[in-house]
């Protein structure tokens, strides 16, 4: 009995491979989505430290600068140039100011403190500016006053320590974002590497199952084609002794009607014409009547004579193999005109009998499809021996046909003769270019 196949393992193959490509697609996205945002974070933290840093460096720039603008101003002798040197820290400060709104604006809530503590220095900076222009302006002696001077150096240093502490808050930010991002990275390093394991058993268990599924298949198979091998074999025994009960059966009919039927139905004619050299001439009537019945009996034994003679030519047993198929050549001419030659070596009698009947069967067969099919006019049959084989060829020039599309009972039944011998049967035929039947039988077989 052959092995029944797992009724699920297809389903089960499917649903594995689905699966695993499943997980493989499911951690591919993840991936991607931890990877994105991971970038969008960076980048935002990056985007808003620049900003900050280009933002401080634009105050830090404009309260040096205004300094150095109040002291040419404190400085300055000339009415017009100290009007000059006012307009100018008016223009730094509005530029300060905005460099200082867009600092507040992409500050983060560790840096709300220093920042609302700078704007506030800042607004008290403007204010001893202002307070020093209009005193300057009211009184030009207090320019170069020693308070003036300290108090504006001081808020200036004062200012300026903010804006380091807020510059370094927003480097550690940044430092903590660059840790924050080697983190989600080292998490999705473990992501991957825990999917990795999971796809890769996942994988060898699939694999296993297919591999111990495809060795079961390969019995199964391999089983199977033993079995095939055994009936294959089984049956050409079988085809083999069908053709060897069927020439013996042939030949004991042919036996029979030849001694019984054949004897009896001489005996007759021998009877019937014994009988018409005593009917008197003056009994028309019955000499009609005996003549009648030897007719009758010298056509039945042509009928039995002939059948004996299909069914089993005694001359195969009794002459050989060369003189049968130079009979069966003549008889085939006879019955349908095809000029038929055959070349035989003498030597090719000296076979075994089932050489011989192989042989002569398949002459007979391919003789019988010449007549009937291929509307030859010339058939050559040609039987040579070798050393080791016996080489036997059937050639007309008949009109042909697709020997690899028609393929009838009796091309069938001569190839399985030969090869139960153990030889070689071909057939060399195209339309519009004859048949060829070669055979080659071992003669060690």
């Amino acid at each position: 009995m052959p092995v029944r196949p797992f009724a699920g393992g297809r389903r089960l193959l499917l649903a594995g491979f689905g699966g695993l490509l499943a997980l493989m697609l499911a951690a591919g996205i993840d991936a991607l989505l931890v990877l994105h945002n991971v970038r969008s974070s960076d980048t935002e933290v990056r985007e808003m430290y620049f900003a900050r840093t280009r933002a401080l460096e634009q105050v830090r720039t404009g309260i040096y600068q205004s300094a150095i603008v109040m002291r040419d101003y404190l400085l300055s002798a000339d009415p017009e140039l100290a009007k000059a040197q006012v307009d100018k820290w008016l223009a730094i400060r509005q530029s300060t100011d905005q460099a200082l709104e867009e600092c507040a604006r992409v500050t983060d809530r560790m840096e709300a403190s220093p920042m609302r503590s700078l704007q506030s220095q800042v607004a008290v900076y403007w204010k001893l500016l202002d307070f020093i222009a209009e005193a300057s302006a009211k009184d030009p002696r207090a320019r170069a006053s020693v308070y003036f001077s300290g108090e504006l150096v001081r808020r200036r240093t004062s200012m300026l320590d903010l804006v380091d502490q807020i510059d370094r808050l927003s480097a550690r930010e940044l430092s903590e974002s660059d840790a924050e991002l080697n983190l989600a990275f080292d998490g999705l390093r473990s992501r991957l590497i825990w999917m990795l394991c999971i796809t890769l058993g996942a994988g060898l268990l699939l694999a296993g199952f297919t591999v111990a599924r495809t060795l079961r298949l390969e019995r199964e198979l391999e089983k199977r084609y033993e079995e095939g091998q055994r009936a294959r074999s089984e049956l050409q025994e079988l085809s083999a002794r069908l053709v060897s009960a069927q020439e013996e059966e042939r030949r004991a009919i042919s036996r029979e009607l030849h001694d019984e039927v054949g004897q009896s139905l001489s005996a007759l004619l021998m009877e019937a014409g014994n009988a018409a050299a005593t009917v008197p001439s003056e009994s028309p009537e019955v000499r009609r009547h005996v003549d009648s019945i030897k007719k009758l009996a010298e056509a039945s034994v042509n009928v039995i004579r002939n059948m004996t003679l299909l069914l089993r030519p005694s001359m195969l047993d009794d002459f050989g193999l060369v003189p049968a198929l130079e009979w069966q050549a003549r008889e085939v001419s006879k019955r349908t005109g095809l000029r038929v030659n055959v070349s035989a070596e003498e030597s090719a009698g000296d076979l075994s009998d089932a050489l011989k009947t192989c042989i002569y069967r398949v002459v007979q067969e391919a003789l019988h499809n010449c007549a009937r099919h291929s509307q030859a006019r010339t058939v050559r049959v040609v039987v040579r021996q070798e050393p080791s084989k016996i080489v036997l060829s059937v050639e007309d020039d008949g009109r042909g046909f697709d020997a690899r599309r028609v393929r009838g009972l009796g091309l069938v039944g001569m190839e399985e003769r030969v090869n139960h011998l153990g030889g070689a049967f071909e057939i060399d035929s195209r339309p519009g270019a004859g048949t060829k039947v070669a055979v080659e039988l071992p003669i060690a077989s």
